[in-house]
This record gives C-alpha cells, sequence and structure tokens, in this order.
C-alpha cells in the first residue's frame, strides 16, 4: 500500500522523476520498462568532477528511492529507513534486502564502493542459497552488471529462489528438499514472481547476513 511509504522516500522518489525528466525530456513510469532511462541518466554523471560532489550525493539519494520503489512495487516488501539517506533498505517479502543508494552509486561508478553498502543482504538461513543462484547466474559485461537494470534482473532471480526455498522449508522443516526446489526455481527463472507462501515471515524476521552479488 502506498500509505505505508514514508513520505521522504516518495518525495525523494519523485524528484528522481523530475531530474529525469529536465534532463532527458521522457518521464520515469515506476516500471522496469522506463529503468533504462534512469540508468541513461545515471551514465551522464560519470565525468562530473569533484566540484559537484553535492549534487551527485543528492541525485544518489533520490535515485535510490525510485529504484526501491520500483523494485518494491514490482516484488513486493517494505522499506527501512533512518537518519542517514544512503542506509535507507527496501526487504522483501523473502527477507531479501539491499541499500537501493548503494546500487545507484555503484551505477555510476560502475564500481563496488567502500564507504556505500552494494551487496544483497539476506537472512542467515537463506544465505547459502543465494550465494549458490549469484554464481550459477551468467557472466555480463561491467557495465549491464551495474546498471540498476541489471540489479533488477539480479533482485527478481534470487528473489523467485527463494520463495520456491522457503515454501519447501516451510513445508518440511528439516529442509531436506530445499535444494530441490532451488534448482526447480533456478530452472524455471523466467516464471512470474510466486507469492509469499503463508509463514514465509518467519524466516526473513531472522538477523540479515551480507551476502555479494559478484
Amino acid at each position: 500500500m502506498e500509505s505505508t511509504v514514508p513520505a521522504r522516500v516518495r518525495e525523494y522518489a519523485d524528484q528522481a522523476v523530475a531530474y529525469v525528466r529536465r534532463a532527458l525530456g521522457l518521464t520515469l513510469e515506476y516500471d522496469s520498462d522506463t529503468l533504462p532511462l534512469l540508468d541513461h541518466y545515471l551514465r551522464t554523471l560519470q565525468e562530473i568532477g569533484s566540484e559537484q560532489t553535492a549534487t551527485v550525493q543528492l541525485v544518489v539519494a533520490t535515485a535510490g528511492a525510485y529504484f526501491g520503489e520500483v523494485v518494491r512495487r514490482r516484488l513486493g516488501g517494505r522499506w527501512e529507513t533512518g537518519a542517514e539517506d544512503a542506509e535507507w533498505r527496501v526487504v522483501l517479502p523473502t527477507g531479501l534486502n539491499f541499500a537501493p543508494a548503494g546500487f545507484v552509486a555503484a551505477a555510476i561508478a560502475m564500481a563496488d564502493l567502500d564507504d556505500l553498502d552494494t551487496e544483497i543482504d539476506a537472512p542467515p538461513r537463506m544465505r547459502p542459497y543465494v550465494q549458490r543462484t549469484l554464481e550459477r547466474m551468467g557472466e555480463v559485461s561491467v557495465e549491464d552488471y551495474y546498471s540498476l537494470c541489471g540489479r533488477l534482473d539480479t533482485l527478481e532471480h534470487v528473489h523467485e529462489v527463494l520463495v520456491a526455498v522457503a515454501a519447501q522449508m516451510l513445508g518440511n522443516p528439516d529442509g531436506d528438499d530445499a535444494e530441490g526446489a532451488e534448482g526447480a526455481a533456478d530452472a524455471d527463472a523466467a516464471a512470474d514472481p510466486a507469492p509469499e507462501p503463508h509463514g514465509l515471515h518467519d524466516l526473513h524476521d531472522e538477523p540479515s547476513g551480507p551476502v555479494t552479488v559478484n
């Protein structure tokens, strides 16, 4: 529900829409179809010098809010916000979570950054499945890897795998067949994301731990 989105997130996301419209004459629609416009806009910032650091920081915060909203509207989940914009996180129904501002900063720099979180996190029980899923994904170019379109593809794929794994875990607490469920979901990556299984919150209420997207 839109009422659950923090007001500052909505404000920042709408600012990102305005920046892209002013720069490119085109409108972001909070969907995957227009996300390439934001990627293109971010690439235009790669040559900005250090004297415009404040401008880049503002774009990172606002574009991060926008990208987080695209993911949340597409996959579900919630925002976790704090005093620092760069630390805002989106938590998906599977417990998969990330800092959108870190993804945006990495997209501009085309590199991981030491001062911002550019990793995917997950509840400890799910980390091995996330790692294996990421390792199975094919090689991509640096530009595609750091693009927000590429990040969305990765999040969708890993989220789908965790939905299947979590459903298997909830039906079989011992987890004997969870790896089989992971493999089945991995093979069916093009399918629409499944709805959250009943009781999935039991998994994603666990503390998160870092899982790199490398």
